[in-house]
C-alpha cells in the first residue's frame, strides 16, 4: 500500500502515513482515475458542498470526529446545523498562542509542510510529481522569487481549516484562477500536476518584516470554496485571512531570497521528502539577518 512520511516535531517521530482504499483506486489505475475525473467536475463538486451544507449532513460529524482523531478541546463546545459549520469551526486560540515576535515567521495554518529552493527552472519535485511556480502566478511576478523559496502546507481533513497572515502589512484585492480540483492526498501527487489544475487564489502580501510574499491558496476535490475575508485590506500577523470548506487543501508561500531562515529541522526533513506538522501560529523561521 502507498504510504507517505509524516514527522511530529516534538518527538523527531516520523511516521508512515498509508493511503486509503478509496485514494488508491481513484489515483492508482486508469478506470479509477477516469472516476476521478468526473468528481473532478465542477457541478459534481458543488453538488457534494451542497449536501455538506444541508441539515442532513450533521449527521457525519460524530464518526469523522471519531475517525480523525480530532481533539474538541481545542474548540468552543457548541452545536453545528450541518457539517460545513462543523468543519469551518473557530479554534479557541488561547490554546493556540501566536508568536507575535516581528523576526518570527509563523505558520498560517495546522498543516504539513515542506520547503523547496526556487531554483532556475522553478521546478519542484513533490512524490514524484514536478510543477512549476510560474504555472500558479503571473509569469512576470515568478521571476521575482526565483533562488527563493516555496513552503508548501498541505491540509488534511482532521486540520484546522482557518489560515492567517504570517506578519503585519498589507495587500491588494486577490487574484483567483479557476481550475479543475483533485484532492490533495500525496498519491495524486505522483500522477497530477495538481498546483498547476486545482482551483486556487493568489495574493502578494507586502509585509513588514519579510517583504514581498505571495499567499496562495490551492482547492481540491470537494472544497470549490475558498473563502478570503478581504480584498484590499492592512492586516494584522496572525489575523484570520480565510478558510476552506470541505476537503483537503493547500496554501504556499513563495518569499523571496535572503528574507526568511526557515528552521533547520524543517529543512533536513524536506530534503528526505518528509513532511513536517505544523500548527497555525506556530514559529517555523526567522527573518534573515542582513550582513
Amino acid at each position: 500500500m502507498v504510504s507517505h512520511s509524516v514527522r511530529c516535531r516534538k518527538t523527531n517521530e516520523i511516521q508512515e502515513i498509508k493511503e486509503s482504499k478509496t485514494a488508491l483506486f481513484l489515483y492508482n489505475n486508469i478506470f479509477g482515475r477516469l472516476f476521478a475525473r468526473i468528481l473532478a467536475l465542477r457541478f459534481i463538486s458543488k453538488l457534494g458542498g451542497s449536501y455538506m451544507n444541508s441539515k442532513a449532513s450533521k449527521r457525519m460529524i460524530p464518526n469523522f470526529i471519531k475517525k480523525n482523531n480530532i481533539n474538541m478541546d481545542d474548540y468552543p463546545k457548541q452545536e453545528y446545523n450541518n457539517f460545513n459549520e462543523f468543519f469551518i469551526r473557530e479554534i479557541d486560540l488561547k490554546k493556540r498562542p501566536i508568536d507575535k515576535k516581528g523576526t518570527s515567521l509563523i505558520s498560517p495554518a495546522d498543516s504539513k509542510l515542506t520547503v523547496y529552493p526556487i531554483n532556475e527552472e522553478s521546478k519542484f519535485k513533490i512524490k514524484n510529481s514536478y510543477y512549476q511556480v510560474k504555472d500558479l502566478i503571473n509569469d512576470d511576478i515568478y521571476q521575482e522569487y526565483l533562488n527563493g523559496q516555496c513552503l508548501i502546507f498541505r491540509l488534511c481533513v482532521d486540520d484546522y481549516h482557518r489560515y492567517c497572515y504570517i506578519d503585519e502589512g498589507s495587500h491588494e484585492a486577490p487574484t483567483h484562477i479557476k481550475g479543475e480540483l483533485h484532492t490533495v492526498r500525496p498519491i495524486v501527487l505522483e500522477h497530477y500536476n495538481i498546483y498547476k489544475r486545482n482551483s486556487r487564489t493568489w495574493t502578494k502580501l507586502n509585509t513588514k518584516n519579510f517583504g514581498e510574499v505571495i499567499h496562495i491558496e490551492v482547492g481540491a476535490l470537494m472544497v470549490g470554496k475558498i473563502h478570503n475575508h478581504h480584498q484590499k485590506h492592512t492586516f494584522k500577523k496572525g489575523e484570520e485571512k480565510g478558510y476552506f470548506l470541505f476537503g483537503g487543501s493547500t496554501v504556499v508561500l513563495l518569499i523571496k531570497e535572503n528574507q526568511v531562515t526557515i528552521d533547520k529541522d524543517i529543512i533536513e526533513a524536506s530534503s528526505k521528502d518528509i513532511e513536517t506538522i505544523v500548527k497555525f501560529g506556530e514559529t517555523i523561521g526567522t527573518k534573515t539577518k542582513k550582513k
